[in-house]
């Protein structure tokens, strides 16, 4: 099990997630990213906006998904 914070994955604070995977952290920031813009947290938008625009723009993203998956490579384990 590894954590990246809210901020690592391109947020605004200091919120754990923590996964197997890179995949199971930037799931669980989507999660946080949508409940934050539900519950009317400005602060996270850009963020939630940034989630949003990745998956329209696939190769832009993968820049970002790759950088993802090596820093938690990197990480140690908790």
């Amino acid at each position: 099990m590894k954590t990246m914070t809210c901020t690592q994955l391109g947020g605004p604070c200091n919120l754990e997630h923590h996964g197997e995977s890179a995949d199971d952290v930037i799931n669980a920031q989507d999660r946080h990213l949508k409940e934050a813009e539900k519950a009317g947290d400005a602060t996270h938008q850009e963020a939630r906006d940034a989630m949003r625009g990745r998956w329209r723009h696939p190769k832009k993203s993968m820049d970002w998904y790759n950088g993802v998956k090596k820093a938690f490579k990197e990480l140690p384990e908790n």
